[in-house]
């Protein structure tokens, strides 16, 4: 791929990062540094045009949204919090799969009244029980939300379920399936127009490199 105009694409650290190298190497992108070992929010990458940026996953969407970066690579569960105005999202990555459930006690709906949820997943949660009609409180935490139910802080926790390993480690059980979680390609929508030709291309490779990764 001839990269005429400058890219630059937003990504977060860990899982997401791992996993989107093979699909990048198939658009032809090769960071030149590790963002594991490198101190550098910005990498080099093989092509004097391209430039990622490495930032919290919860932080893809805006900077795409607001241009400053012209693609990202978000969780949906990223995108379903920040609603994803301003995005186009047109590629269903495969990667960083998960679910998004409810859990905790095996007993934990018996309860009669209103349920408290925590998450950090509040408009995921909110919409979930207001589907069904629940009227539930829900309090926001940012991490450990397996904590709560133990220290009797909330009855249940939504939260992104993997193994369930660490659910079953603290002695709580998934419970109710609310949506599969995978990272997405999202793509400012300025950048679209501007640099269209550019953007469809490196569409098209990660679409094609999904596909192979996927058969």
């Amino acid at each position: 791929m001839k990269f005429d105009a400058p890219i630059t694409i937003a990504l977060s650290k860990g899982r997401i990062f791992k996993q989107s190298l093979p699909l990048l190497a198939h658009a032809g992108i090769v960071p030149a540094d590790d963002p594991e070992t490198s101190r550098k929010l910005i990498l080099d990458t093989n092509h004097e045009q391209v430039k990622l940026v490495i930032i919290r996953a919860t932080d893809v969407p805006t900077y795409v949204e607001y241009g400053a970066a012209d693609i990202g690579i978000a969780g949906k569960d990223v995108l379903l919090e920040h609603g994803g105005e301003g995005l186009y999202e047109p590629v269903d990555l495969k990667i960083a799969r998960c679910r998004m459930m409810t859990a905790g006690y095996p007993d934990a709906t018996q309860k009669t009244g209103r349920l408290t949820v925590a998450t950090k997943y509040v408009k995921s949660a909110q919409r979930f029980f207001a589907a069904k009609g629940e009227q539930v409180e829900i309090i926001k935490l940012y991490g450990s939300m397996e904590l709560a139910p133990i220290v009797g802080l909330a009855d249940l926790i939504v939260d992104l379920v993997e193994s369930g390993n660490t659910l079953k480690a603290n002695g709580l059980v998934p419970l109710e399936h609310i949506c599969d979680i995978s990272s997405r390609l999202v793509i400012n929508k300025a950048s679209w127009k501007m640099k269209h030709g550019l953007i469809t291309q490196l569409i098209d490779a990660f679409r094609e490199a999904v596909h192979q990764h996927s058969h």
